[in-house]
């Protein structure tokens, strides 16, 4: 049986504040050494060139290297750049707690498994190799975490590469092409590739065709996160889900989003999580069980919500990245009360289209 877990929410007051961690570590919340990830939000731009990204991680591990984790450079810090309109930078920790410390219960508590992919090079991303790598990566996370049925499974967080002028140079060298040579277009790429490796190793589809990646909106996982960024050469890998027996006080739950303005997809992961709510439910009956939700968020491809038609996707000023993740962003705070809340862009194959995943954490201690 895995050891349980405790998960906390911290506020990030400047690019390169890692103190909420290291103030969980003074007190004694959690101790160093047990912490499994970090999942966050910078406040850079979100593109290609966040650097707000690797300055996140660099305080993060240093903070870990200093308060005397063994190795912090294998711990997957899972970094979403860009806060537009209320959302707020924040990083949530993952960490394992003694179990003799944990409170008991039968019920499902949370557990957590990380894992690395083998290297994904630059011409596998948007292909079918990169769905395998991932899709291994996650069955192995899987086993981490002590979880046999992808049932059990609400929440599974990536980071992978995405491409830059130096790695398609170095696909060229090798005798290689690329799925495409324009960088920004690759992180949604990559995402999406991603997330149909999550969604082959839940079970949710088949091994998919590689003119159907990027492609096939009705291929989708209900439980993928997918982020890409510069600063690394594989995929992290963080499968969240829940297990009984494990004890502690923390819950995961989710749903999705049918579309940017779908509160009620929100409310439904919140309720999955296991906190009780009434029908018409406020942020004051939260009571401050809610931990986080994460989410993600595309701009739907018809250029409508609801029948109404929006120009996110003709906007040559305001990149619809920004604007719909600002959207979003409103809308989740609007529901939990708090602006610190994971919302990230490129959502192709992440839920449906148009909408996304949400999942809940809930701390029913």
């Amino acid at each position: 049986m895995p050891d349980p877990i405790e998960v906390r929410k911290v506020p990030i007051e400047s690019v390169t504040d890692a103190s909420g961690l290291a103030k969980l570590i003074d007190e004694g919340v959690i101790e160093a050494g047990r912490v499994l990830a970090v999942i966050g939000k910078t406040e850079g731009n979100g593109g290609v060139n966040d650097y707000t990204r690797i300055l996140a991680d660099r305080a993060f591990r240093e903070v870990l290297k200093e308060k005397g984790h063994p190795a912090p450079e294998n711990v997957p810090l899972v970094w979403s750049g860009g806060t537009d309109g209320v959302l707020s930078p924040h990083a949530t920790i993952f960490a394992t707690i003694d179990p003799a410390k944990a409170v008991p219960s039968d019920e499902p508590r949370i557990s957590v498994g990380v894992a690395l992919s083998d290297v994904i090079n630059p011409e596998d991303i948007g292909r079918p190799a990169m769905v395998e790598k991932v899709a291994a990566g996650v069955r192995e996370a899987m086993k981490v975490a002590g979880i046999d049925d992808p049932a059990d499974i609400h929440y599974v967080q990536t980071k992978t590469p995405l491409l830059t002028l130096a790695t398609i140079e170095d696909a060229k060298r090798r005798g290689h092409d690329v799925i495409t040579e324009d960088t920004g277009p690759s992180m949604d790429i990559s995402n999406s590739t991603t997330a149909l490796g999550i969604a082959v190793a839940m079970g949710e589809i088949e091994m998919p065709t590689a003119d159907q990646i990027h492609r096939d909106l009705s291929l989708y996982s209900s439980v993928a996160s997918c982020s890409s960024g510069v600063e690394l050469d594989r995929a992290q890998i963080v499968v969240v889900g829940n297990v009984r027996g494990i004890g502690g006080r923390y819950r995961i739950g989710h749903d999705v989003m049918r579309d940017a303005l779908d509160a009620d997809g929100i409310w439904a992961a919140i309720r999955s999580s296991g906190i009780d709510l009434p029908d018409r439910p406020h942020p004051s009956d939260l009571g401050g069980r809610l931990v986080n939700v994460f989410m993600k968020c595309e701009a739907d491809p018809s250029g409508r919500v609801r029948g109404r038609r929006n120009i996110m996707l003709d906007d040559s000023d305001v990149h619809w990245h920004r604007q719909i993740k600002a959207c979003v962003g409103g809308v989740a705070a609007s529901v939990t009360g708090d602006p610190a809340v994971f919302v990230s862009v490129a959502a192709v194959h992440q839920g449906p289209s148009g909408g996304g995943p949400v999942a809940a954490i809930a701390d029913l201690g």
